[in-house]
């Protein structure tokens, strides 16, 4: 009888185990997935520190000002920025080299 209830502790433990990693995997889907708070006008303001980086022809790299105001912002917004209205003085594809150049772990925009 010992080892029946070892048995059923072990299958209870993988079972609380397999449902801890679905929702821990739920929640990163969550978090990469979610979309913008963020209106596409307030995400401009946000990129202001960028405003010299992303001007066309530029050969400015972005500041540490203009990195962190993106890595804030987070992706989603920054593809909604260069997905939306064009900005005069921006030029999108500069805009979408941001990450790259901030080091931004950040997945590409779907152009549109």
């Amino acid at each position: 009888m010992h080892s029946n209830s070892k048995m059923k502790f072990s299958s209870y433990r993988a079972v609380s185990l397999l449902w801890f990693l679905l929702i821990m995997a739920g929640l990163v889907a969550q978090v990469q997935s979610s979309p913008c708070t963020s209106t596409f006008f307030s995400a401009l303001v946000q990129l202001i520190p960028c405003r010299a980086a992303v001007a066309p022809f530029s050969p400015i790299p972005p500041s540490d000002a203009c990195c962190n105001a993106l890595k804030a912002l987070g992706q989603p917004c920054l593809c909604v920025l260069v997905n939306g209205p064009p900005v005069s003085g921006v030029d999108r594809n500069m805009a979408s080299q941001l990450p790259e150049k901030c080091t931004a772990n950040f997945e590409p925009c779907e152009i549109m």
